[in-house]
């Protein structure tokens, strides 16, 4: 069985084309739908009860977060295949069973991303590395992609989206979770660390995976068209904010000890003053 796993906030309209899409390309095993309403101003719990009567709705009064709201998500699947997946997503064929398969024969392999398109149909840079004192500091720097290596490893501009091959952290947009590789590392109920609210929660999850030894896969043969962020762009200034803060917090959890930390303060004393520009002054970030 496979659950489908939504965070919504205030994305009604997109909501409603994404779960139409599921009914027009529904994967052929027994399937669920769980969306989590982080309490949307824009009619979405209404939406949903009306017209999507078979989806499980979570209309909660507050907003909880992308972490909190998956977990509650999680905590209510049944299935053994368990995929979280934004809103502003859309499904245009059959990738749902694409993925299931890619992922089904691969048993070493705890989760899975696929090819992600924009609405004009150019592929979008949906895969990362996992963040490292030096792989920041490239992406920064501009080195990484001038000279790849080490320096590279983050932002991975060389990734090659039309070959199947192991990704690190393919963006949460669509991510698919084998339950018994979840259940290796803790909780199938609340697998997410509710530290990082909104951002890098699956890169925390695929790290703790991948040390593991649960490797993420990638597959060009399932894709989905991703509208991009429509949540985040209603409070951008925060969002950067928040989303620089979880960068530094990740950091520090998965790299604050031996060698690393060493240049740990000046990455984290670059990447504050990198939010401060872009968000053109302070803002607190995301505040349940």
């Amino acid at each position: 069985m496979l659950s489908i796993l939504i965070v919504n906030w205030n994305t009604k309209d997109l909501l409603r084309v994404c779960l139409k899409s599921i009914d027009a390309f529904p994967p052929s095993c027994d399937y669920e739908i769980i969306v989590v309403d982080n309490f949307s101003k824009d009619g979405s719990s209404e939406m949903v009860r009306a017209e999507f009567p078979r989806v499980q709705l979570v209309a909660s009064t507050v907003n909880t977060g992308y972490a909190k709201g998956n977990n509650i998500a999680f905590s209510r699947a049944n299935g053994d295949w368990l995929l979280t997946l934004n809103p502003d997503t859309e499904f245009v064929d059959q990738s749902l069973d694409a993925a299931l398969e890619h992922l089904a024969a691969n048993p070493g392999a705890g989760a899975l991303g696929i090819k992600q398109v924009s609405v004009d149909g150019d592929i979008q840079q949906s895969v990362r590395g996992f963040p490292t004192v030096i792989g920041i500091l490239g992406d920064m720097t501009g080195l990484g992609a001038r000279y790849g290596g080490r320096l590279d490893s983050y932002r991975l501009t060389r990734f090659d989206y039309t070959c199947e091959q192991p990704a690190p952290q393919p963006m949460g947009t669509f991510l698919l979770f084998r339950k018994a590789a979840l259940a290796s590392i803790g909780s199938t109920a609340a697998p997410f660390d509710e530290a990082f609210p909104i951002f890098f929660n699956e890169v925390d999850l695929l790290y703790r995976l991948a040390s593991n030894g649960w490797e993420c896969l990638y597959t060009p043969k399932a894709k989905i068209k991703h509208h991009g962020g429509e949540s985040t762009k209603q409070v951008r200034s925060s969002m950067i904010w928040e989303g620089h803060r979880s960068l530094a917090r990740y950091l520090w959890k998965h790299h604050g000890n031996g060698l690393g930390v060493v240049g740990l303060p000046f990455v984290t004393l670059a990447i504050y003053v990198a939010a401060f520009a872009r968000a053109k002054g302070y803002h607190a970030g995301f505040r349940a």
